[in-house]
């Protein structure tokens, strides 16, 4: 297409693909009545109250019954008088800070965030196939993270394990320190892991102690052992990043059928009961301290006994837990992903009903928004890099639309006469760089074009894709100044033989 010849250049820029800083487009829906969820928050009361948890550290069992709750052996009783003291002090809004200050979070319900895929012990790609994760590939995921703007922080997408596990986190801290700038997450995997990983992002990021305390820098996230247990490391967890005032992302796992009632008012009920159950953990811990309400409920297939994702009933909790995070206050966290073995049709139809399902429901934070296959077993390169796709389509629609006069066009459509085409009108002109976003993966060629070229599918264009962005990476301005400010301490530690798992 021409352009129409001037003194000078007035194209307007390049379509800006920065998306940060992204609020729900869409009013949540709903999928039960408001009086409904009073009544499953009332049942998740009364699970705690007249069946409670499970709770295997001592410490956790203590500061219960502190506080009042009746704790039998390793049963916990907790009032509803006690968790509705902790949902009143819990923060509803609260920063999440990084390297970046421009990439800061404002953590709150109508905000929306994309982290990638996590928790996969393997990954694979097109040219190397399925392994293991290794400490490469796990740098390599953390650069790819960065690199794309519709990611807002880092999680773990694969697991190291070419790495022992008491030096474990003396890598994951660094290769996020070193290669991104944004917010960063932090195993729960016993105190001195935490402590110690804690203490790397103050020496990383040169902050004071006022400076670290006066936000939240790292996140973790919190399983329960659906049905109504937590574990060692897990109660540990919250209780050590709700004392450093660290952001705690409670996240239940309640396959309906299997670890939770086989329905979906069910499974939120238990959900709900086990996310209340460690929120007043956190703030019997430290009150005030920041914590997100969590659900990644879906269901089970009854003739495997297999994890499914992107279901209709999946999608009817992620529904319900967006109310049940409203009826409390509180901003929360919901999850996309895939149980295909391969990246194919099924991988991202189930990640896209997933998004949708968070989009609706307006969760605050999407974890495994991109990558994550069969129920996470593996982190697909691929994958990542399709379901970017869908991420940057999505973040478009959080950006609005305008009506005003110049963009309805009026003068436009007098200027072209009746057949004939607006290539050339001055209101496409003005706006042609940036009116429609453009595809990162997808083909838009005619047949013999794309023929032409080789004929190559979505999956085979974004091996390029993530080849060509590890291959021209650039670490932020931050990177080498923290892994320098952190070599000693991590090497000091490593002389003294890391850190246990537990303490």
């Amino acid at each position: 297409m021409a352009r129409r010849k001037s003194g000078k250049n007035t194209a307007p820029p390049d379509r800006s693909l920065r998306y940060r800083n992204l609020k729900h487009p869409f009013a949540p829906q709903t999928v039960f009545s408001e009086d409904e969820v009073a009544s499953i928050h009332d049942t998740a009361l009364r699970v705690l109250e007249e069946l409670g948890m499970k709770i295997l550290l001592d410490e956790a069992r203590d500061t219960f019954s502190e506080s009042g709750a009746i704790v039998d052996g390793d049963m916990v009783r907790i009032g509803r008088d006690l968790v509705n003291e902790a949902i009143r002090t819990a923060p509803s809004r609260f920063e999440l800070r990084c390297a970046n200050p421009e990439r800061a979070i404002d953590y709150k319900n109508g905000a929306l965030f994309f982290r990638p895929g996590a928790g996969c012990p393997n990954c694979s790609d097109r040219i190397r196939r399925r392994r293991p994760g290794t400490l490469r590939d796990f740098e390599e995921t953390i650069k790819l993270s960065q690199n794309f703007e519709v990611i807002h922080g880092f999680g773990p997408c694969v697991e190291p394990q070419d790495i022992p596990v008491q030096f474990r986190h003396y890598e994951t801290m660094r290769a996020q320190l070193e290669f991104g700038d944004k917010p960063m997450f932090v195993y729960s995997r016993g105190r001195a892991q935490v402590h110690q990983s804690l203490e790397m992002i103050q020496l990383g990021l040169d902050l004071d102690d006022e400076e670290f305390s006066s936000a939240a820098w790292a996140t973790t996230n919190i399983n329960t052992n659906s049905p109504r247990l937590l574990d060692r490391p897990m109660a540990q967890g919250i209780i050590d990043f709700a004392r450093a005032r660290q952001l705690l992302v409670i996240t239940p796992f309640c396959l309906a059928g299997a670890m939770a009632p086989i329905t979906v008012a069910g499974a939120l009920a238990l959900q709900h009961a086990e996310a209340l159950a460690c929120i007043t953990l956190a703030q019997m811990a430290k009150p005030g301290s920041p914590v997100s309400y969590g659900g990644f409920s879906s269901n089970v297939d009854m003739k495997s006994g297999s994890p499914a994702f992107g279901t209709p009933e999946m999608f009817k909790m992620q529904l319900g837990s967006g109310q049940l995070a409203r009826h409390i206050g509180l901003p929360w966290r919901s999850a996309a992903g895939s149980a295909s073995n391969a990246s194919d049709m099924q991988a991202a139809m189930e990640n896209d009903m997933g998004l949708f399902g968070c989009m609706l429901s307006n969760a605050t934070l999407v974890i495994h928004s991109g990558g994550w296959l069969e129920g996470g077993l593996t982190f697909g390169y691929e994958k990542f890099i399709n379901d970017i796709e869908m991420l940057q389509s999505l973040a478009e629609l959080c950006h609005g639309v305008s009506a005003s006069d110049a963009e309805i066009g009026y003068d436009a459509m007098r200027e072209v006469n009746p057949g004939g085409h607006f290539f050339a009108a001055a209101h496409t002109m003005e706006r042609y760089r940036t009116a429609f976003y453009e595809p990162l993966v997808a083909n838009l060629d005619n047949f013999g074009t794309w023929n032409g070229k080789g004929a190559r599918n979505s999956f085979e264009r974004a091996t390029d894709l993530w080849q060509s962005a590890l291959n021209s990476f650039v670490s932020p301005s931050t990177g080498k100044s923290a892994r320098e400010r952190i070599r000693a301490y991590v090497e000091s530690n490593v002389k003294k033989g890391g850190a246990p798992l537990l303490d």
